[in-house]
C-alpha cells in the first residue's frame, strides 16, 4: 500500500530542490517509497544501516562525485549526520554547472526538528516531507476498515496483516526493536525494561496532562529523567506532546502539555489489547480514539498548521485547536467515542471564550448534522478530507 499523496509530494519537491528529506518513524513506508522512486529513476540507493554501504562513504565527497548524473538516495541518514557538510559542497558544485534539483533523497527516522538541526548546513538547499502512518484517507471507506485502522494502527505491515493476531505480534516485535536496537543507536543507555514500563505508563495515561513527578514516582526515577525519556520518544516520532493554547484570552490556562502515544496500534500492543471487542470494553478506548483522531487530522493538515488544546483552570476545554492562519482562522474540535454525542458545558464555555471560525464534534458515525447553529457533528473521514483540501 503506497501513500500516493506522499509520492506526489516527493516528486514535486525533487523537481524544485536539490535535496529532499523524507522523515517518518521506522517501518512506516519510507524505504518502500524510496525504492519505487529508485527503480523509476535508476537512482543510486545506499542503506546506511549496513556496514557495507557506510564503508562506501568513508570518503563521501569522492564517492558521491562519481554519481553526479543521477539521484542518490541515502536511507537512515541519522546514522551518519556528519555527511551533511559534504552534501552542501556537492550541491553547490552542481549548481555551478547547471545541475540544481533532484540530487539527493534523504530518509530519516527522527523528528523533523532534530533532522533540521543535523542538516542546518543545507539551509536553502533542502525540503522536508513528513511521512505519517496510514490514515483514514488511504484506506477504503467503511466502519470495518476505520475500526481496523484504529485497532491495528497505521504501520502498513500491521494494518495489512492477515489477521489481528499477526498484526499484534508485528507491533510487539516493533516495540522490542525500538527498545533493544533503536534507542541504543541514539546513544541512550536506558534499560529496555525501564523504557518499556515508561512507554506503557504513557499508553495507560493516553491523552492526559503530563505529570512528570507522578510518572517519576511510579518509575523510581527523577522528574528530569522523565523529561529526557519524553524527549527521546518524541524524537523517535513515537510520542506527541500536544501543547496548551497560550494566547492571552483573559483566562487562567493550564501550562502542562498532553501526551499521546502517536500510533493507536502501539497503544493497544503496549496494553495487551489484541482484538476490537477487548478494545471496546477497555478504559483506554475513549483516549485511544481521541489520539487516533488527532493523528489523522494532523497528518492531513497543511505544514504550518498550529495544533494545541484549550483548558482553563475553571474547566473550559477543547480537545484540539487547529490554527490555519489569518485567512482560514481557527477550528475547534471536540472528539467523542459515541454515536450520540452530547455537548458538554466545558466545551460550550471554551467556544464562548475563543469564538473559533468553525466548530466540530468528531464521532465514529457517518452522518453529518448540526448540533446547533454553529457546531457540526462530523465523521472522521469527512473532516480529514475537508482539511486535506486546504493544501
Amino acid at each position: 500500500m503506497i501513500p500516493r499523496a506522499a509520492y506526489s509530494q516527493i516528486r514535486t519537491a525533487l523537481s524544485r530542490q536539490a535535496a529532499v528529506a523524507l522523515i517518518g518513524a521506522r517501518q512506516v513506508g519510507k524505504t518502500t517509497l524510496a525504492q519505487m522512486i529508485a527503480s523509476e529513476d535508476s537512482a543510486f540507493y545506499l542503506d546506511l544501516e549496513t556496514a557495507a554501504d557506510r564503508a562506501k562513504l568513508s570518503d563521501p565527497a569522492l564517492f558521491l562525485r562519481r554519481h553526479t548524473d543521477k539521484l542518490v538516495i541515502l536511507d537512515e541518514i541519522h546514522r551518519m549526520p556528519e555527511i551533511f557538510q559534504e552534501l552542501r559542497g556537492i550541491i553547490d558544485e552542481g549548481r555551478r554547472i547547471g545541475r540544481r534539483n533532484g540530487r539527493f533523497l534523504i530518509l530519516g527516522s527522527t523528528s523533523m526538528e532534530l533532522m533540521r538541526q543535523s542538516s542546518e548546513t543545507l539551509a536553502g538547499r533542502i525540503e522536508y516531507i513528513h511521512l505519517h502512518p496510514l490514515s483514514v484517507i488511504e484506506v477504503e471507506t467503511g466502519d470495518e476498515n476505520i475500526n481496523r485502522l484504529w485497532l491495528r494502527g497505521g504501520f502498513p505491515d500491521s494494518y495489512l496483516a492477515g489477521n489481528d493476531e499477526d498484526s499484534f505480534v508485528y507491533r510487539v516485535n516493533l516495540i522490542r526493536t525500538y527498545l533493544e536496537r533503536e534507542v541504543p543507536l541514539f546513544g541512550y543507555k536506558i534499560p529496555s525494561e525501564t523504557l518499556e514500563r515508561f512507554w506503557t505508563m504513557l499508553a495507560h495515561n493516553q491523552g492526559t496532562l503530563l505529570n512528570a513527578s507522578r510518572l517519576a514516582s511510579g518509575l523510581g526515577v527523577s522528574a528530569p529523567t522523565i523529561t529526557n525519556y519524553i524527549g527521546l520518544l518524541t524524537d523517535l516520532l513515537l510520542v506527541r506532546c500536544l501543547l496548551p493554547f497560550h494566547k492571552n484570552v483573559g483566562k487562567r490556562l493550564v501550562k502542562s502539555p498532553k501526551t499521546y502515544v502517536r500510533d493507536s496500534g502501539l497503544v493497544h500492543a503496549l496494553l495487551g489489547i489484541e482484538i476490537l471487542d477487548d478494545l471496546m470494553g477497555h478504559p483506554v478506548a475513549g483516549p485511544s480514539w481521541e489520539g487516533f483522531v488527532i493523528e489523522n487530522l494532523l497528518a492531513a493538515a497543511p505544514e504550518r498548521t498550529r495544533a494545541s488544546f484549550y483548558r482553563t483552570a475553571a474547566g473550559a476545554e477543547i480537545d484540539l485547536l487547529l490554527e490555519f492562519g489569518k485567512r482560514r482562522g481557527v477550528w475547534a474540535i471536540e472528539i467523542k467515542r459515541s454515536l450520540a454525542p452530547k455537548l458538554d458545558k466545558s466545551f460550550r464555555n471554551a467556544i464562548d471564550d475563543l469564538k473559533p471560525l468553525k466548530t466540530f464534534i468528531v464521532y465514529p458515525g457517518t452522518d453529518r448534522f448540526p448540533m446547533n447553529s454553529n457546531i457540526e457533528v462530523i465523521s472522521l473521514d469527512e473532516i480529514t478530507r475537508e482539511i486535506e483540501m486546504m493544501h
